[in-house]
């Protein structure tokens, strides 16, 4: 972190030391009706100032959002090699799991694909996946509430002999989220021993259980000794109610939705089945019912409304319909993500979620499509970037369909965090919004994935430069048309170089120095511009290895 960093990480660190100060104790954590009711009325006003104040813009910063939600989305020639891969692994878990005898009770699962990517709002790479995987409940459940509508314990109406008897706590009736999470996991372990991927070049890896998730991750690497993380996949275990039992009580309204979607879309949302995932809630001294708790979900929902966005059925359907509702959410990830790079600690709570909800609702607030026209994009950021301000000001955000939950509560969003987050957005507000475009590369698969890179490169046509000087066997490497990585390039550099000699691949390498990179500019970087994209391991290794040829060297003239 350079000095101007430092700097400004103190000086927002310092302010939000100096307001805690002055607003005293936190609040418990649990409000009183009385109370909640006050904060409701709070965050209400604050978001009619956001409203009813006009939104100037400088024509510099209309630029710079315009610019970079231009850069945001990915192009489909992009999607393809990661969507074949995480598809092929898709379809051969459920094969597995169908044809397997081991667990009979995830013979009948499935898959529902969720998430940014299958929202079509993933920025930058795509690098991240979510599918949930259908568990269907063999009879009617008692959902019980335990936490504002987002928690419940589920159990059985009576005893049953079924295979979902070996997930049932000693009672005979509570369904454990423990249990079905890492009889998950054992499956997908088994799964993995004898599956390989589309790729041969590729491999994938169950990730060590985080804390508090309720997923499966898993990731997907090149067989290299060096390889970074190209995939990661979140899979989830979701138990299907049918849509016959209805939605919790505390849910059973819906969202509102009703002048942005219709009254009948609303009605057609709360028909659709209800899906719980195995999330053990927060908190200390956690009765023993609440340890094997479940959160609700509502990742099929946000799909269906997010696709089908418009308050009208004809909006984006056509160039002259098109709005600019994603680009905003989009706008709005990138920028968290950026100010999750720059103050990892202090943020830590923050996730894109909180920008979703935040979205949700000024899309029920601001339900009109001409609102939202294209040509309107920087306004309707700002707008939105207001709202999430407003938000965090009155520490209210409310669950999109379980209102009464709040996630900017103290329990799951400490205060100083939301007094830190709280500076940290108006400092970009006053800044022009720097980090609308996060400073380091979000994601290695660009450098790896054949026909995903972004930073391909041409040789020069100078003779001294050329392929032939080369060794033979990297000629075929460097004449092919295919784009590569300088990262790639490096490392099949070092695997086709001679394996008794160290200072042949030097020499190779630093024969590349003339390549020009063809989103740079004109000037011809030298090998340390090549060096310089590679990720800190392989400067690390890159580095031993020619400490290593300069010793030999060394001893050679000795």
């Amino acid at each position: 972190m350079d000095r101007e960093d430092r700097d400004v990480k103190a000086g927002l660190i310092e302010e939000t030391q100096r307001k805690d100060a002055t607003r005293g104790k936190a609040s418990p954590l649990r409000l009183t009706p009385a109370r909640k009711k006050v904060q409701q009325q709070k965050s209400t006003e604050e978001w009619s100032k956001v409203l009813e104040e006009p939104v100037s813009i400088s024509p510099e910063l209309s630029s710079w959002i315009k610019a970079n939600a231009n850069e945001l989305k990915i192009p489909q020639t992009d999607r393809r090699w990661a969507a074949e891969v995480v598809n092929d692994f898709r379809d051969n878990l459920v094969k597995f799991l169908r044809s397997s005898s081991d667990q009979p009770f995830f013979q009948s699962a499935d898959f529902l694909t969720t998430g940014s990517y299958f929202e079509k709002v993933k920025i930058h790479s795509p690098d991240e996946f979510d599918m949930m995987l259908k568990l269907q409940a063999p009879s009617r459940f008692n959902m019980k509430e335990l936490d504002e509508g987002l928690f419940y314990q589920i159990d059985l109406v009576r005893p049953t002999r079924g295979p979902i008897q070996v997930f049932l706590l000693e009672n005979g009736l509570t369904l454990s989220s423990r249990k079905i999470l890492s009889e998950t996991f054992r499956l997908v372990r088994n799964f993995l021993k004898n599956y390989k991927v589309p790729d041969e070049g590729c491999r994938w890896e169950v990730n060590r259980k985080k804390p508090g998730s309720p997923a499966v991750t898993l990731s997907l690497f090149r067989n290299d000794m060096y390889s970074d993380e190209l995939i990661s996949l979140d899979l989830v275990p979701a138990l299907e109610v049918h849509s016959s039992q209805g939605w919790p009580l505390p849910v059973r309204n819906g969202p509102d939705v009703d002048n942005w979607l219709g009254k009948k879309v609303r009605k057609e949302i709360t028909s659709l089945p209800c899906y719980f995932v195995p999330k053990r809630m927060k908190g200390r001294n956690l009765s023993g019912e609440a340890k094997e708790s479940w959160r609700i979900s509502f990742s099929h929902v946000e799909k269906k409304i997010i696709t089908s966005h418009g308050n009208k059925k004809t909006c984006c359907e056509g160039k002259a319909n098109k709005c600019c509702r994603k680009r905003c959410l989009m706008l709005l990830k990138s920028l968290i993500e950026g100010l999750k790079q720059r103050f990892p600690k202090e943020l830590d709570p923050l996730c894109s979620y909180h920008g979703k909800t935040a979205f949700l609702h000024m899309l029920s607030i601001r339900f009109d499509d001409s609102m939202w026209a294209l040509q309107q994009l920087p306004a309707c950021f700002l707008l939105l970037l207001g709202a999430l301000e407003a938000h965090t000001r009155a520490g209210v955000l409310p669950h999109f369909f379980a209102p009464n939950y709040n996630l900017f509560s103290g329990a799951v969003f400490p205060r100083k965090a939301m007094s830190f987050l709280l500076h940290a957005l108006e400092e970009q507000r006053r800044e022009g919004l720097p980090l609308l475009k996060p400073p380091t590369p979000v994601s290695p698969l660009c450098n790896f994935v054949k026909g995903i890179s972004d930073e391909s490169f041409s040789l020069p046509p100078s003779p001294a430069d050329s392929p032939s000087s080369l060794s033979p066997s990297l000629s075929p490497i460097l004449t092919s048309s295919s784009p590569l990585s300088a990262n790639k390039l490096v490392r099949r550099v070092w695997r086709e170089s001679e394996p008794c000699s160290l200072t042949t691949g030097v020499s190779q390498v630093s024969a590349l120095g003339p390549l020009c990179f063809s989103d740079t500019s004109t000037d011809k970087p030298s090998i340390l511009t090549a060096v310089s994209s590679l990720d800190t391991v392989l400067m690390k290794k890159l580095v031993l290895v020619f400490v290593a040829a300069f010793v030999c060297v060394l001893l050679c003239k000795l």
